[in-house]
């Protein structure tokens, strides 16, 4: 049998620069090994910051360290404008954004929702709502709608606090009329505010004394804000209050900040932030 010589093609694949025969040819130098790998270096370059953004991005977002907190420090009045402080504190301070209400302040950050009011609350919701028939009055059910008594919407304190340091928010239904301006000027409406205070507990030695008076304007929302600085006193409690009222389409707005009168020293600052930072927002 014979047998047939076989000459086979030249391979048309390319050849690898580290044995490309031009190179060797001209004479020229063979690309020194970090030439080859340039490509792969940038390669890695890029994916190393892109990596370094996603996690800057991650422990901006979850304020790792503190490290939001911080740089919104830098441009407090920037980040309060945006209302990054309802996400993270800025200048030690945490913004509470009531939307459904439409009103908006600050507290520390280191403070909590204020348990006390919380049971309180959902106290008068399980009254509002017994499952027991209501009460007979002359053998018949009484047609008396419960007695409304306004809760606060918004409490915060320090945790594990009792309630006698705290800052609250209370929104009345009033007429839409009502006007806070009918009763003077922030001395007048303070007084006016004062006796209700030592009248509401019939019986009891309750004194008020006003300390300040102030009103603030915001003629962009056409409301008018009245700080009240007041001290209340009773047989076994004596307390130091900041509270900001205002009213706007039938609802009074009541911010109430207080602290036990041994305190009042070291939070007055702070109860002062509270107080000019509460504004109404759109509802």
């Amino acid at each position: 049998m014979a047998f047939r010589a076989v000459t086979c093609p030249r391979s048309s694949l390319p050849i690898p620069r580290r044995i490309r025969p031009s190179a060797a040819a001209g004479g020229g130098r063979p690309e020194s090994t970090a030439a080859q790998f340039a490509s792969l270096a940038a390669v890695f370059r890029r994916r190393l910051l892109t990596g370094i953004g996603s996690a800057s991005l991650v422990a901006l977002g979850a304020n790792f360290g503190g490290v939001t907190s911080f740089l919104l420090g830098l441009s407090p009045e920037l980040g309060r404008s945006l209302r990054l402080d309802v996400l993270y504190p800025v200048q030690g301070f945490t913004r509470c954004l009531d939307s459904s209400n439409g009103f908006e302040f600050i507290y520390p950050e280191s403070w909590v929702g204020d348990q006390t009011v919380l049971y309180r609350a959902a106290g008068k919701a399980e009254s509002e709502r017994p499952l027991d028939p209501p009460p007979l009055v002359n053998g018949r059910p009484s047609s008396r709608p419960p007695r409304s008594v306004s809760e606060p919407v918004a409490a915060f304190g320090p945790p594990g606090s009792n309630g006698e340091l705290n800052v609250s928010v209370i929104v009345s239904d009033v007429p839409r009329d009502f006007a806070i301006e009918d009763f003077g000027g922030p001395k007048e409406v303070g007084e006016t505010v004062l006796r209700r205070i030592a009248g509401s507990r019939r019986g009891s030695d309750i004194s008020a004394a006003l300390v300040d008076a102030t009103v603030r304007e915001d003629p962009s929302k056409n409301v008018n804000y009245y700080r009240l600085e007041f001290r209340v006193e009773g047989p076994s409690f004596r307390r130091h209050n900041v509270a900001v009222c205002c009213a706007r389409r039938g609802k009074l707005f009541t911010l109430n900040a207080q602290a036990p009168e041994s305190v009042w020293p070291r939070v007055k600052q702070e109860f002062y932030r509270i107080a000019d930072s509460f504004n109404l927002t759109e509802a």
